[in-house]
Formats: structure tokens, C-alpha cells, sequence
């Protein structure tokens, strides 16, 4: 798979799904299938793989290289691919960028380390984003999750791993706030030393993230509406209010229901929506993770009805 070599993280970044089989081994063939039908959607940049969304932390090393392998086969050719980078320790960080750089990726998704909801400082960031810098020449996306978790970087930190990591270019902002997203947003991508991108993955009320200026999103929820978000993201890029909130009106009953809490299970209901399409044969997670109730799924229904991707006869069909 060749990669993308002048690929910078920007635009229109769906993340995918990965289908199992009922005795939990990877459905290959249902994951290439998902791989053609999210890519249908226009106006996409890029392509992530082995993250949240495919359940990349029950994924071994080389399910996660399989991963890979697979959508580099299938779409590597036409999309940049973006491979997650989750490990809880530098060193098995660098292996995996070592990995997804000889795979044929154009960037690292990079989250951050579990060690890091016990506490952090900026050393310990700069040094874990240095060591998978240090493995591969690729462009890095930082996931900045929420402050309050203990995972996020503050605004010290992400200024300074900005300074000294030159292969960041941008991050997946999860910030918690409307308020520290915004300050990502007006600070981070006015640098005076370089540019850089956010690329926002407040899914859950995407169209107001949007208007505050990001130049991207990369989110989960594409696996299933990649085509609204990418109408949504030109809408709002060409200010075309009455457009954006056409769109957004479709992708919020959606967003309701993925993003509910517990948030844990956004990515298990995206896969029975797609059941519920008819783009995917079965909606089996791993462990930890379980199948989700009757009742929910009967909500994620109704929800594709009023986002007009179902027929309303399909609840009484149900």
C-alpha cells in the first residue's frame, strides 16, 4: 500500500468499524465491505483505522497490522489511511508507529497513555510523543480527551509538544469544554511558528463545533453517516447556515442516541445501526464490552427514521 506521502490531517475523517465474528474473531470480509461503503461518501480526506472505534484496545499487535493490512488493500490506494497509535508505555508506542509506518499509513493518531489519569507533567508528554516521533517520520495527531480525565494535555503542555515535536500537526479534540475547544481552535491554529489543524470529534454537537473554525473533524460517527458529516463540514466551510442546519437536523436524532451515556458503547450502537441498514451481518463487540438492549436498539431505529436513512415503515417492521 503506498502511502500518502504529503498527506496532512485535515477535512473529513471517518473512522471505522471492525465487525467480529460470534466467536470474536475479525470478520474480514464484512470489515472490507464496511470499507467500501464509508468510503462511497464524498468529500473525505482520510480513513482512521485501529482506534476507538474498532475496538483497538482487545486488538493484539498483529490483529492490529491485519487491521491495517486490510484497509490498505481495500482503500489505501484512494484514501490516506490514519492508524492508531494505543499503548499504555513509549516503547510499545514506538513498535506500533514502527508498525503502521511500514504498513503504509500517512499518519498516527496518537493516544494518550492510561498511566496518565494518575497524573502527568509536560517531561512525560514531550517524552512519550518524542519516542514515537523518533520511530517514524509521519505525521502525529495528538487525541486531546477531555482535562478532567487526567489524559488530556493542558494548554502549557500541548504548546510546548507543538514547539518540540515538528511531526505534530494537529489534534483530535475531545477538549470537554466549548470553552477549551475554542481555545484550542483560535489558539492552535494561529501559531505564528508553524501550522497546525484541530480536527474536531465533538460528534455530539458537531455543527456548533464546526462554526468555531476547526479544519477538520475525524469521529467514529462516520462509520455510519460519513456523507452527512462531509455535507455538514462544506455547508459550514462555505457559511451556508441554512444548509448546515438541514444537515445537522438529520444527524442529531443520531447523535442523540450514539452518544448517550454510558459513552462507552457509542461505537457498539454505530454497529447496530449499520445491522439495522443492512450494512453489517451482526453487531458482536468484545469483551469488556456487551450487547446492548432490545430497548436501545429499538431507539437507534427510530432514530435512523428521522435522519431519513430508514423508511418509517421499518418500525413497524421491527
Amino acid at each position: 500500500m503506498p502511502r500518502h506521502a504529503s498527506y496532512v490531517p485535515h477535512g473529513v475523517i471517518p473512522a471505522v468499524l471492525l465487525p467480529f465474528h460470534d466467536d470474536l474473531s475479525i470478520d474480514e470480509a464484512s470489515f472490507r465491505k464496511h470499507l467500501r461503503d464509508v468510503t462511497t461518501a464524498e468529500g473525505l480526506s482520510a480513513v482512521t483505522i485501529n482506534a476507538h472505534s474498532t475496538e483497538v484496545a482487545s486488538c493484539s499487535f498483529d490483529e492490529q497490522q491485519r487491521v491495517l493490512d486490510i484497509a490498505g488493500s481495500e482503500v489505501g490506494d484512494k484514501y490516506p489511511l490514519i492508524n492508531g497509535t494505543w499503548a499504555d508505555g513509549s516503547l510499545e508506542a514506538a513498535r506500533l508507529a514502527r508498525m503502521a509506518a511500514a504498513g503504509g499509513a500517512s499518519a498516527l493518531l496518537v493516544f494518550p497513555p492510561a498511566p496518565f489519569t494518575l497524573g502527568q507533567n509536560t517531561a512525560m508528554a514531550l517524552e512519550h510523543f518524542r519516542r514515537i516521533a523518533d520511530a517514524t517520520d509521519l505525521p502525529l495527531i495528538a487525541f486531546q480527551y477531555p482535562l478532567a480525565t487526567g489524559q488530556g494535555y493542558p494548554n502549557e503542555t500541548i504548546l510546548k509538544m507543538i514547539e518540540e515535536i515538528p511531526t505534530l500537526k494537529a489534534i483530535k479534540d475531545w477538549a470537554g469544554t466549548p470553552q477549551q475547544h475554542e481555545w484550542h481552535v483560535r489558539t492552535l491554529q494561529n501559531l505564528p511558528s508553524r501550522p497546525f489543524n484541530v480536527l474536531s470529534t465533538q460528534s455530539s454537537w458537531l455543527m456548533a463545533s464546526l462554526t468555531l473554525g476547526c479544519r477538520g473533524l475525524l469521529s467514529g460517527s462516520g462509520s455510519v453517516i460519513a456523507d452527512l458529516q462531509a455535507q455538514l463540514f462544506r455547508a459550514v466551510q462555505a457559511g451556508d447556515l441554512k444548509a448546515a442546519q438541514a444537515v445537522n437536523d438529520r444527524i442529531y436524532p443520531l447523535a442523540s442516541v450514539f452518544y448517550a451515556q454510558p459513552w462507552v458503547d457509542m461505537h457498539n450502537r454505530m454497529k447496530e445501526a449499520l445491522v439495522l441498514l443492512g450494512k453489517l451481518p451482526r453487531a458482536v463487540v468484545r469483551p469488556p464490552l456487551v450487547k446492548i438492549e432490545r430497548a436501545e436498539i429499538d431507539r437507534i431505529r427510530q432514530a435512523l427514521i428521522a435522519a431519513k436513512l430508514l423508511p418509517a415503515s421499518a418500525a413497524k417492521a421491527a
